[in-house]
């Protein structure tokens, strides 16, 4: 397998740190290009609002990086149970567990800030990987290479850009990508809480048509991080009332399943526009799209961060196997990572999509065929072990 290339990883999260480093450490010259940080420090005692459910495939990822090991283990929390709920009168319910997976997880809870400070210190012993801070302005791409311009008139070349900027991605647009956006009109409403109630490692859902998709994820101890997916007029109102009142709206649609919700930070609740984006590509001449660049959905489910570990997993995997004669942006090369890509994307976007609207329909017959369908579903051992393989990101 050939060792040498150049790569240009563009984008400061957590999918372009993990790209950059899977890709130095499977021996090519890679340049990460990012933002200059802001050096802000977080409080140690604070719980960070953004977290993310990780599955089996960014577990395995981030381990084989050595970025997993080097995490703060109690700040992750495993999922052992997933309880998805209906609405209503007769509302269904469908249940997963470690047990009937035959896994010893389902999922993990980490923190935003927990993954990029593990991904950061493994960048700063990456061999052959430099980190640029700065912008860049222009996008050369060229038969052999692709050359980026920065804003202080440097240019980087490399065989191979990698877009990992993020939903705007600014890759994407110089590579006159189109793009197809939906608005989903709602807002991702997150908060922590601390919960009376042991949470027991249960991942709780309720699907409501007048209040949107309430989720209480487990976080270590007895907490809980909430993303409540709310129309936007109610989005606005969650966000203007004191937090101690959200946590009693919380304790309302959960049915007082976790006892009395007290704010782990009173001052701290954020909203996060929803929306699909599908890009028509994910490839162009020297670039590949990873992460939100290549495509965003709805967080129902919980795996638009897994899809974006999985993007570079098979990024690196393709380029790293590639011919001896081709070299990291052979367009033969990029073709099979799209091809590798499509069919998981397009499930996860047709599937996120479906459930949104489903269950965003007021209609009564829609209302019963739906909770009559998760209690049918939750009845069918066969369906619920393919429902879950594809969750825990295997085939």
């Amino acid at each position: 397998m050939p060792s040498q290339g150049k790569v240009c990883v563009i984008g400061n999260g957590a999918v372009g740190k993990a790209a950059a480093l899977a890709f130095a450490q499977a021996g090519l010259d890679v340049t990460l290009l990012a933002p200059p940080a802001r050096q802000v420090a977080p409080d140690p005692a604070s719980w960070d609002l953004r977290v993310y459910a990780l599955n089996h495939t960014a577990h395995a990822l981030l381990s084989s990086l050595r970025v997993w090991q080097a995490m703060d283990a109690a700040r992750v929390a495993p999922v052992d149970v997933m309880d998805v709920n209906g609405d209503g009168e007769g509302a269904g319910q469908l249940v997963f567990d470690a047990w009937g997976a035959r896994t010893d997880t389902l999922a993990w809870i980490a923190e935003d800030r927990n993954i990029n400070q593990a991904l950061d210190a493994a960048l700063r012993f990456a061999p052959g990987l430099r980190i640029v801070n700065g912008s860049a302005t222009a996008l050369r791409q060229l038969p052999d290479r692709a050359v980026v311009e920065l804003a202080g008139g440097e240019t980087i070349e490399a065989e191979l850009v990698v877009g990992a900027d993020g939903a705007e991605s600014w890759v994407r647009g110089q590579c006159d990508i189109g793009l197809d956006y939906r608005s989903y009109g709602q807002l991702a409403v997150v908060s922590n809480f601390e919960c009376e109630k042991p949470h027991g490692g249960v991942a709780s859902q309720w699907f409501t048509s007048a209040e949107g998709i309430v989720a209480l994820l487990p976080l270590p101890g007895q907490r809980l991080s909430l993303v409540w997916s709310a129309p936007e007029m109610l989005a606005q109102q969650l966000l203007a009332m004191p937090v101690s009142q959200l946590a009693e709206r919380v304790c309302a649609v959960s049915s007082q399943r976790y006892g009395h919700l007290r704010p782990v930070q009173p001052e701290l609740a954020r909203g996060f526009p929803l929306r699909l984006m599908r890009p028509h590509a994910i490839v162009a001449p020297r670039v590949a799209l990873v992460g939100d660049a290549a495509h965003v959905v709805h967080p129902l489910a919980g795996h638009g961060m897994n899809l974006g570990f999985a993007d570079v997993a098979a990024l690196v995997r393709v380029v790293a196997g590639r011919e001896s004669y081709r070299d990291a942006g052979d367009e033969r090369v990029l073709a099979r990572y799209a091809r590798e890509r499509k069919e998981d994307i397009l499930l996860m976007q047709v599937a996120t999509d479906g459930l949104e609207r489903l269950f965003g329909s007021s209609l009564e017959p829609v209302r019963l065929l739906r909770n009559a369908g998760l209690s049918l579903v939750n009845r069918l051992p066969f369906l619920k072990r393919a429902l879950i393989s594809q969750a825990l990101g295997k085939r």
